[in-house]
């Protein structure tokens, strides 16, 4: 069973990358082909290898946590390889997993291929079976990214928050939204993780 590839982008597609490892190209699927723009440097994705009567089919990702995420879903009862493929081009993996422990069937019903019945099914299933993997998103792994997520003398708790999720792929004008519903409820004393957490429920809620 393969777990990672490693090799150069040899070509992309909308729903593809193919991977060129010494001189052997795997077509692998991944959320995000395009982010993974052709390079000379090498690219590393850990690997779902698919296997079933008609065909054999490589799911890539950046991450082991998005790998991880990614087999969580296809134990849910509904979710094939494509759907928790669309999930994850869908939605960040720290916000799905937020969603799903939240029980954010609103969130989750936005996403490709999930309806009512399937978003309460992942709910269900996976509720208390993504702590592991939520850790992997934690503010600490934010630090490690490069975002700074505690005081400083230049910055406001918010102006930190903010960044962090900017960091994540929020849009400015999401978090600016955000932020109009939630100052009037806050003290000024609030650290950037509580502030972030905050945010995430006022997105979470649309």
């Amino acid at each position: 069973m393969i777990d990672y590839l490693r090799g150069k982008v040899a070509h992309i597609e909308a729903e593809y990358i193919v991977l060129d490892v010494r001189d052997v190209g795997y077509r692998v699927f991944t959320p995000n082909p395009y982010g993974l723009a052709k390079s000379e440097e090498p690219v590393q994705l850990f690997i779902y290898h698919h296997v079933r009567e008609d065909a054999i089919h490589l799911f890539g990702f950046t991450t082991r946590d998005e790998q991880a995420l990614f087999r969580k879903l296809l134990e849910v009862s509904g979710i094939g390889p494509k759907v928790a493929l669309g999930v994850l081009v869908g939605g960040r993996p720290e916000a799905v997993i937020a969603a799903i422990q939240q029980e954010n069937v609103a969130f989750l019903t936005k996403l490709p291929g999930i309806g009512r019945k399937t978003a309460q099914r992942m709910i269900l299933d996976l509720k208390d079976k993504l702590g592991a993997i939520d850790s992997g998103w934690s503010l600490t792994a934010l630090a490690e990214r490069g975002t700074s997520i505690v005081g400083t003398e230049s910055g406001s708790a918010w102006t930190e928050a903010r960044e962090a999720l900017l960091s994540l792929g929020y849009r400015e004008a999401e978090l600016d939204k955000a932020w109009l519903s939630m100052k009037n409820g806050t003290t000024g004393e609030e650290t950037p993780d509580a502030l972030i957490k905050q945010a995430l429920q006022q997105l979470f809620q649309g």
